[in-house]
């Protein structure tokens, strides 16, 4: 047996142990090209098409009614053509419509850094096998936190990129306003080379981050123990950039909460347009958090719009001008520690809507988000994020990545 050929096999074997391969997932791709991301391996969502593969998307149904592709996905295409060999195929929540993690048909991937922990979703198994050590990078989807929340729960790095600047051809969309296509990494380092290998070049202005933004209505909805375990950190980023500037982030337009409400109702209104015809013609079998939601998106759907479009526009427009400057915005990456696996349902909405009132900020505003991994409480990993201007992700990224030095060292 050659060199490649165990270095497969033991790939495989690592994503079986953290519970994270996908049905079918053992597929290798070798790079077909070279550059910045030589030697380097990735995993793949199984929401991003491979050449001769049907899609699962983390549901039975969906790929019992779906063809093979036809070609990769361009992002897979491009991290091939920049020198990585993906490994195989992960597992995501069903059609990437959850925070947990947790697959009803597949099970949950494993969370290294606390095993009785969920490992956040939908990017489950992206996350998991980057932090269990399988691969160096995984490419993700973020639509609602589903890159951000697993990479701070599994403590690694992960970037949600400005809506539309990475080609999403190939990837099965969720709500296409939200949807963006990001990826985990080991270190602030390789998220960098990745972001060489997908992003285009930064639009606007090049001034360098100067303005440091402290949104306490953000900072108060973290469990106090993670306020008090990012705080030191956040005061060595506030350090590094600049003087903070203390502000309520929702003092217009309802507050966070109402934040929160806006992107749900016009996600899932979205949802429903993109999956309810072929949900309503094959009636899949959903796991029941899964099932409830896009019982939701349906009822979300058969409700007029009564300004939530507007509401969003005022977001991104209030957004962008205090970001104009080389403004950067520092939130908690979650409201709290990963969740156990045990957890009630109760516990499970509470935590998922204190999180999403977060991670609603960037995705209503379409803006880059990156998460690093800092600290942790009770063992449990906890991350802090940077939000920049849209179009500004190669900056954000390598602002990242010189804090890294300093915070994660």
């Amino acid at each position: 047996m050659n060199q490649a050929t165990v270095q497969r096999h033991e790939a495989w074997r690592i994503l079986q142990r953290l519970g994270a391969l996908a049905p079918e997932g053992e597929i290798t791709l070798e790079p077909t090209g070279s550059g910045p991301l030589n030697g380097l391996t990735f995993a793949v969502k199984d929401l991003f098409d491979v050449a001769g593969y049907v899609t699962g998307c983390g549901n039975p149904d969906w790929k019992r009614t779906h063809k093979p592709a036809t070609r990769h996905a361009v992002s897979v295409e491009r991290l091939l053509g920049a020198g990585a060999r993906a490994i195989g195929k992960v597992i995501t929540d069903e059609l990437a419509f959850s925070l947990n993690g947790q697959n009803f048909h597949y099970g949950t991937p494993r969370n290294s850094a606390a095993p009785d922990r969920i490992p956040g979703g939908s990017s489950a198994g992206s996350a998991a096998a980057v932090a269990g050590g399988a691969c160096d990078l995984a490419l993700g989807t973020d639509t609602g936190g589903s890159v951000r929340i697993p990479a701070a729960l599994n403590g690694i790095y992960g970037i949600r990129p400005s809506h539309g600047v990475v080609d999403d051809r190939g990837v099965m969309p969720l709500a296409r306003s939200h949807d963006t296509v990001g990826w985990f990494a080991r270190s602030a380092d390789i998220l960098a080379k990745v972001g060489d290998v997908l992003l285009p070049p930064d639009t606007g202005e090049d001034t360098p981050f100067s303005e440091v933004y402290l949104a306490r209505d953000a900072w108060a909805l973290a469990d106090p123990a993670v306020a008090a375990a990012l705080a030191p950190y956040r005061d060595r980023i506030f350090a590094a950039i600049g003087p903070a500037i203390d502000m309520t982030l929702g003092a217009d337009c309802g507050g966070l909460t109402n934040w929160r409400m806006t992107f749900r109702f016009l996600q899932m209104r979205e949802i429903w347009a993109e999956h309810g015809a072929w949900i309503e013609a094959e009636k899949p079998r959903f796991g029941p958090e899964i099932a409830e939601r896009f019982a939701m998106s349906k009822d979300a759907a058969s409700r007029t719009d009564t300004g939530e479009a507007e509401t969003r526009r005022l977001i991104t427009s209030r957004l962008d001008d205090m970001l104009a400057e080389g403004g950067i915005l520092v939130i908690p990456t979650a409201a709290d520690i990963a969740p156990l696996k045990s957890m009630s349902a109760a516990d499970s909405a509470g935590f998922r809507d204190r999180t999403l009132t977060l991670t609603c900020i960037a995705g209503l505003a379409r803006l880059p988000q990156v998460t690093l991994p800092v600290a942790a409480v009770n063992g449990a990993p906890v991350g802090i994020s940077l939000i920049a201007r849209h179009g500004r992700d190669r900056a954000l990224l390598a602002l990242a990545k010189r804090l890294a030095q300093d915070l994660v060292s």
